[in-house]
């Protein structure tokens, strides 16, 4: 059975909510929700990805922001308590989904990962 989530866990900004509507309505993919999901660790702690999805599974959480069925396993449920998924479209960088977790940033900073690895600098921000 599909677990039902406090909403309050996660937000989608209305900006968000609006370009994943257009994108599915566009594609006429009806049935389906967004994927939040962990897409692995970088030199800045955990990256996610994000899919369009119809094969939502028992183990999966499900629940509406702002119109739109949002879909997490459980693992990555893990990393997302308190996020804001948004969308911007910056003129310098393009535009996209970002996904600001207070969870992943103190994870990655428990375990010493303050700076970039890989000498550069980064955002903690997907």
């Amino acid at each position: 059975m599909l677990e039902e989530l406090d909403v309050q866990t996660i937000t989608l900004t209305p900006a968000a909510s609006k370009a994943v509507s257009d994108i599915l309505a566009e594609r006429k993919l009806d049935g389906y929700a967004l994927r939040v999901y962990v897409a692995g660790g970088g030199c800045c702690g955990v990256n996610f990805g994000m899919a369009l999805d119809n094969n939502i599974r028992d183990v999966d959480t499900t629940f509406e922001l702002n119109g739109v069925k949002v879909v997490v396993d459980q693992i990555s449920m893990d990393y997302l308590h308190g996020a804001k998924i948004d969308y911007v479209n910056d003129p310098d960088r393009g535009a996209g989904f970002m996904v600001d977790s207070p969870v992943a940033k103190a994870h990655s900073h428990e375990h010493g990962e303050e700076e970039c690895a890989c000498g550069g600098s980064c955002s903690c921000n997907n």
